[in-house]
């Protein structure tokens, strides 16, 4: 590494560090308490914990033609 790359690469280094400093950083604890917050707030929306009716499922077993099924 040349002298005035390893300088343009240090400069790089200290601008990413400064804009890292400047971040208004939240602590972890009230993350927490706040991610809780949500998660419950939101628990009657969320379909892994009330389920989904099987008309709205897109995964639901298609329904075979009974038609069909009798013809072969």
């Amino acid at each position: 590494m040349s002298g005035s790359s390893s300088v343009t690469a240090m400069k790089k280094v200290v601008q990413q560090l400064r804009l890292e400093a400047g971040f208004n950083r939240e602590n972890v604890s009230q993350a927490a308490v706040d991610l809780k917050q949500f998660c419950l707030q939101n628990a009657q929306h969320d379909p892994l914990l009330t389920g989904v009716s099987s008309s709205r499922n897109p995964f639901r077993p298609q329904k075979v033609c009974s038609f069909l099924s009798q013809v072969s």
